[in-house]
């Protein structure tokens, strides 16, 4: 991909989040550094990597993204927004009583959402599953989930692993969102050899480089499932609110958003 497309890509990515502040500032809901913490990996998803249909949610042929950490919802809709799948417009209605846009996502009500998540340790289950059916069928589809380093504590998540290196599930790629945020409770050291334990394929790449984010989430040659270790930082982009816990569940006020907006640009 040439310069000026990654200089674009990443400028799309500074106009998600702006857009993420203004929806939590007049919202005052949403877990923003979480969502932050995720964005580049799925925007790189929804740019040339899942096969998917914004017109068509739930066409049969389609890869399947499961994103366990559902509490980052407002990233989750805002790039599916941006991709097509429901007017932007409805951002501004996020988690308000009758809209469909959640606290956490939910798979009844919005188009493009795969798995009703944020009760953490049951995205990567789930995911298993469709892996295995996909497989049984002979099916050609990915699938393809997101879990948070934090997640990572339940055990549930392990018996997933388990069971898909067991079965050696080479259409599932599990890309965790590394951001040490919960090292305080588990200090989960190398998780690449931890995974590489447990049956699988691993890569540990900068979760917020889209080159490598592309190189590896594009690659298909695998005889296990694959996990790709991405490393990142909770709140990436606005140094006020990077790794500092006091905003993991908080909305800015009229100063805080405007001082926010003007780290972006930096």
């Amino acid at each position: 991909m040439a310069n000026e497309d990654f200089a674009s890509d990443l400028q799309n990515v500074k106009d998600l989040k702006r857009l993420i502040l203004q929806v939590g500032h007049d919202t005052h809901e949403g877990h923003i550094p979480s969502a932050f913490s995720i964005l580049d990996i799925l925007y790189v998803l929804y740019h040339g990597i899942l096969n998917v249909d914004p017109k068509n949610p739930y066409k049969e042929d389609r890869d399947y993204l499961i994103v366990g950490k559902g509490h980052a919802a407002v990233g989750i809709y805002a790039i599916l927004a941006d991709a097509g799948f429901f007017p932007k417009s409805e951002l501004s209605t996020f988690a308000k009583f009758h809209s469909i846009l959640g606290g956490h996502p939910d798979r009844n009500k919005v188009p493009g959402v795969e798995a009703s998540t944020g009760s953490l340790g049951h995205g990567l289950p789930i995911a298993v599953g469709m892996a295995m059916g996909l497989s049984y069928k002979n099916d050609t589809q990915r699938v393809f989930c997101i879990i948070g380093d934090g997640e990572a504590n339940e055990g549930s998540v392990w018996e997933a692993i388990t069971l898909a290196g067991q079965h050696k599930l080479k259409n599932l790629t599990c890309i965790v969102d590394y951001n040490h945020s919960l090292e305080r409770s588990i200090a989960w050291g190398d998780l690449e050899e931890k995974f590489s334990a447990f049956g699988w394929e691993t890569c540990s790449i900068d979760g917020h480089n889209h080159k490598e984010l592309r190189e590896k989430l594009s690659s298909k040659n695998h005889e296990k499932p694959f996990a790709i270790i991405a490393n990142t930082i909770k709140g990436k982009g606005c140094p006020s609110i990077e790794n500092n816990p006091a905003w993991h569940h908080r909305a800015p006020n009229d100063e805080e958003l405007e001082m926010l907006i003007k780290e972006l640009e930096v």
